[in-house]
């Protein structure tokens, strides 16, 4: 009794408490009803019931579970204790009125508490301790393994929204952790720089520290907890094996497998990647990793292969770093020896001694280089024909360098050999064929047909290349070899190379020609000697002597040549503002037989320059001007004194230097208007221009005469360095033409100005904004219409005033008529009275 009293005490204290706060309404008539409710919130009212009818009772069935009540009298729907969603979330109850008799006045109505979840479970981990095993090199973002941790919270809810990360890693050699987690599923992966550091020859053990929060780690309060991963680096799995050997034309059935890799990550597609593009790829691999050679290889084809195998996951993207695979393929001998000539052809002198080396013969053999497949042995098989002996050749059984052996070769007994060489390697065969030609030996010197070929008269102008002389020798030795072919040489009477002989080698007849013009001044005379020798050198004992030389002589005559200037062109600068009489330069010439020497200028046509005729100095003339000619070009003419026809001229290029003469001028071909009446804000451009060579950036200055009404009407704002805009100051202009003068300079040393007076129009403008009036101009010539017009007026006029004249002679020589008839009459009527 008792405690029910002090129950409701507390009910009432709560409840009153709850009235207090206006919008809540804990009171009304018995119906279904819902009502949510926060665990362990402990004794607490939850309801009150009323009822119309007086003297009723309540009560209450269902799952109170001893923590859900209502009181008889009152109708007060309470808790006397604390809820709990982990052990029941929802509770269902029957609520009903009954009078005095235990009869239903009203329900049983549907009442339904649903307890409300608060975060009052801590998360906790599946293990007290996880281990794990990555290896190296694994794909970075790819989970080797998973923690998990749960809360006993309302899932549907943030307390039991779980955030996983890492607090540490044991150790951690890097800024960057090598670990990552995802924080939604506990998934662990390598990150970026683990896929890259991780080694286990380093450290082949890692402890991670991981925490996990409910309210998905977004307050402070948040429960959280944590646990040990002990993680394992073993050795990657994904390693390119050793370079693999395959034996060329291999007999096995096809395909072959030859090696295997192995992905450190499961499931994953393997694929080869040809680095070269061959037309057929003969390696395969299947999805185990193993790899296959699909045919048989041949090393003289291709040697060596490199291709990459690669792997990928199930949407195609790549899982680890393609790998490289070498195979090398290994040569067996199946390649004979081949002669590299069909017949190799060597030659030997008569005279060589035992031993000499004749030539080499050279076999090729398409196996592996510096194997005992291609090594070759050579030996002679037989010799054609076989005398004085059969042996007379040695073959080096390793290199096929052929030799004499100690007998000397004669070409009067045979002139040529054959031989049939054996070429072998450990397996196969081939026969050679050489020809040995025994050469005749230079025993024989040239001997000329005559010792003295006299002498010949040319004149010193005899243009070069002109055969002077035929010459003849001949040598006894076989012909069309170096022992039999001569070459002729001046030895002695020509040290500047003035002659040069040419041999025909199928006649071995030479022909003396002009190498350098001849020149009587200098050499009046050549007595030249000339000699016959061989390119083949002559035999040991044998030397060239006086039946190798002959004897010939040049005289060269006069002609009289012009004179030669000592340059071919002469250059002279100057500058433009130079004084008249300025010395320019001195020209030299001198004539090859000594006559004097008369200058004169052709050319000249400004009149610039004057030469004096007998030293060569040449002086201006007038004054010069750059801007007429920058670069002025005239000949110098040398002449004898004593036969002018025989001159030679040279030419002189003067090139001027600029100085500043020439003020800026005014470069516009149009006129300057505006049109009426003006707005406002017009404007036009003005153009200037200097003459002067502008060596740096040229500037033109544009300024207005300092008079009243032009400081008053215009106005001239700059655009470039050669360009302004000319701008009226008001708009109260008339129709009419204007003047402005202005002044413009240029920037040069010294600088110059012009005064110009721009006539600026204000007229009434077409809708082309073309000006109506026609600004009249002083001195202007007429256009070829015009001309035209004026032209058939003169015409007309002038033909008038001859049809008048002949009009008024037609006349005259009329009336003339009549008057002489009228005076005939007169006179003959005067002849009748005095009759």
């Amino acid at each position: 009794m008792f405690k029910l009293c002090g129950l409701q005490f507390l009910l009432a204290i709560q409840w009153a408490a709850c009235q207090n706060m206006g919008d809540l309404h804990l009171t009304g008539p018995l119906k279904d009803m819902n009502f949510s409710i926060p665990e362990g919130t402990g004794v607490r009212p939850i309801y009150q019931f009323t009822s119309e009818s007086p003297d009723v009772i309540f009560r209450a069935t269902g799952e109170k579970d001893e923590l859900i009540d209502i009181l008889p009298h009152t109708g007060m729907l309470y808790l006397n204790g604390s809820l709990d969603w982990e052990t029941k979330a929802v509770h269902n109850l029957q609520v009903e009125s009954l009078d005095k008799n235990g009869d239903v006045v009203k329900g049983p109505c549907t009442v339904t508490i649903y307890v409300e979840d608060i975060n009052d479970n801590p998360p906790k981990f599946d293990q007290t301790q996880y281990t794990g095993v990555v290896r190296q090199n694994s794909r970075a973002g790819k989970p080797f393994m998973r923690v998990h941790a749960t809360d006993l919270d309302d899932p549907t809810t943030p307390h039991a929204q779980l955030n996983y990360s890492i607090l540490h890693h044991f150790p951690n050699p890097y800024a960057e952790m090598l670990f990552q987690i995802n924080s939604l599923t506990g998934e662990i992966s390598p990150s970026r720089t683990g896929s890259y550091y991780l080694d286990p020859q380093k450290q082949d053990t890692f402890t991670l520290v991981v925490s996990v929060k409910d309210m998905a780690g977004m307050t402070e309060n948040a429960f959280k907890n944590s646990v040990d991963v002990i993680i394992t680096v073993k050795e990657s799995l994904w390693k390119a094996p050793p370079t693999i050997t395959i034996k060329e034309n291999s007999t096995q059935p096809h395909p072959v497998n030859i090696s295997q890799v192995h992905s450190n990550e499961p499931d994953v597609i393997y694929e080869v990647f040809e680095k070269e593009s061959l037309a057929k790829f003969p390696f395969s691999i299947d999805q185990n990793g193993s790899i296959y050679v699909t045919e048989p290889l041949d090393r003289e084809e291709k040697d060596a292969y490199s291709f990459f195998v690669i792997t990928k996951d199930k949407e195609g993207e790549l899982v680890d770093k393609p790998l490289k695979i070498n195979v090398v393929v290994e040569d067996i001998n199946d390649n004979p020896p081949v002669c590299q000539n069909a017949v190799t052809i060597l030659e030997v002198q008569e005279n060589e001694s035992g031993g000499s080396s004749i030539g080499t013969l050279s076999a090729t053999d398409m196996d592996q280089k510096d194997t005992l497949n291609s090594r070759l042995k050579f030996k002679i098989l037989s010799q054609d024909p076989a005398v004085p002996t059969s042996n007379l050749f040695f073959i080096q059984q390793d290199t096929g360098v052929l030799q004499l052996y100690g007998h000397s070769l004669n070409k009067r007994i045979a002139s040529n050999y054959s031989l049939k060489v054996e070429v072998t390697d450990e397996v196969f065969q081939a026969i050679c064929d050489v020809q040995i030609h025994v050469i005749d030996i230079n025993d024989q010197i040239p001997i000329f047909e005559k010792s003295d070929y006299h002498n010949v008269t040319v004149a010193e102008s005899l243009p070069v290349g002109t055969v002077l002389l035929e010459i003849q020798a001949t040598d006894g030795d076989e012909p069309a070899t170096g022992s039999s072919h001569i070459i002729y040489q001046v030895k002695e009477g020509d040290p500047n190379n003035t002659f040069i002989i040419e041999t025909d080698f199928e006649t071995n007849r030479g022909f003396l020609k002009i190498n350098k013009a001849l020149d009587f001044e200098t050499a009046a005379v050549h007595n030249l000697v000339i000699n016959a020798t061989n390119p083949e050198p002559l035999v040991s004992g044998v030397q060239y002597n006086s039946s190798s030389l002959t004897l010939f002589k040049v005289f060269v005559t006069n002609v009289d040549e012009p004179p030669a200037f000592h340059k071919e062109v002469y250059t002279a600068e100057l500058s433009e503002d130079v004084p008249v009489n300025t010395l320019v330069m001195t020209v030299e010439a001198h004539d090859p037989e000594g006559d004097a020497v008369r200058y004169s200028l052709e050319g000249d046509w400004r009149k610039w320059l004057r030469i004096d005729s007998t030293t060569g100095q040449i002086y201006t003339a007038s004054a010069l001007d750059r801007e007429q000619e920058q670069v002025y070009r005239v000949d110098v003419v040398a002449s004898e004194i004593n036969n002018a026809a025989q001159k030679f001229k040279t030419p002189l290029v003067l090139n001027l230097k600029d100085v500043n003469d020439n003020p800026p001028r005014l470069n516009m071909d149009y006129p300057l208007f505006f049109c009426y009446p003006l707005r406002g804000g017009e404007k036009a451009l003005i153009r200037a221009t200097d003459d002067d060579e502008q060596k740096f950036y040229s500037t033109i200055t544009f300024s207005l005469k300092d008079d009243i009404d032009t400081i008053n009407n215009w106005e001239i704002s700059k655009v470039n360095a050669t360009h302004a805009y000319l701008s009226p100051k008001h708009t109260n202009f008339e129709e009419k033409v204007y003047t402005a003068p202005m002044i413009i300079n240029d920037n040069g040393v010294p600088q110059l100005e012009r005064e110009v007076v721009l006539e600026v129009s204000i007229c009434t403008c077409s809708s082309e904004n073309s000006c109506f009036i026609q600004v009249e101009r002083e001195h202007s010539k007429p256009s070829t219409g015009q001309a035209i017009g004026i032209l058939l007026g003169v015409l007309i006029v002038i033909g008038a005033i001859i049809g008048g004249a002949f009009f008024h002679m037609k006349y005259k020589e009329k009336n003339k008529k009549k008057s002489q008839q009228k005076d005939a009459k007169d006179q003959s009527e005067s002849d009748k009275l005095n009759a």
